[in-house]
């Protein structure tokens, strides 16, 4: 276990012009042994990206955009360590797996730490800036979907403040991933 103290990193968006830097991430994430229950995506597919795929992606979660944003942790040195993005999904809209969003939520997607930081309290860090961010969107849930052999990610989110939804999200092949949500009652 790390004993990084969290407080030693920088919590922040990311900016436009540090799309190489999210690319290095994603693909640093990609190659992680959980990844294939983690990502919907394989490290061949998110390599064979050109850089104006990766340009996109970072303009659209950076700094000021109001439809996403992809928050990271950079160390002392300036590498990131870890990121998760929020998606901000609107009422009536329908979402990537063709269910009805009934109001406005955030979605975070993409989490990442690399090894060496786990259990150092930076994930815990990106999920209250993330929460954060969402809550300023006026998001009145947000939710986050997981596969069900996951477990890991399962505990680490409960412990958070998730809890399943009871939605289910069928993948094929008998596999499913479950929606867990963290809502907050307003006054």
């Amino acid at each position: 276990m790390s004993t990084t103290n969290p407080g030693a990193y920088v919590i922040r968006s990311i900016h436009a012009d540090e799309w190489p830097a999210a690319k290095e991430l994603r693909l640093a994430a990609l190659q992680d042994p959980v990844a294939p229950l983690a990502f919907l995506e394989t490290y061949e597919q998110a390599v064979a990206r050109p850089d104006s795929f990766w340009q996109e992606r970072a303009a659209g979660a950076c700094e000021g955009a109001d439809g996403a944003q992809q928050i990271i942790a950079e160390g002392p040195d300036g590498v990131w360590v870890g990121t998760l993005t929020v998606l901000v999904e609107e009422p009536g809209t329908t979402d990537w797996a063709g269910f009805a969003v009934e109001r406005k939520q955030g979605h975070v997607v993409a989490v990442f730490v690399r090894p060496e930081e786990r259990g150092s309290g930076l994930t815990d860090v990106l999920f209250d800036a993330g929460l954060e961010w969402a809550w300023s969107r006026g998001a009145e849930r947000v939710r986050l979907i997981v596969h069900e052999e996951n477990g890991r990610a399962q505990r680490f989110y409960r412990k958070v403040g998730f809890e399943p939804s009871g939605v289910t999200v069928p993948l094929g092949e008998g596999e499913a991933e479950v929606e867990l949500e963290f809502v907050i009652e307003r006054p």
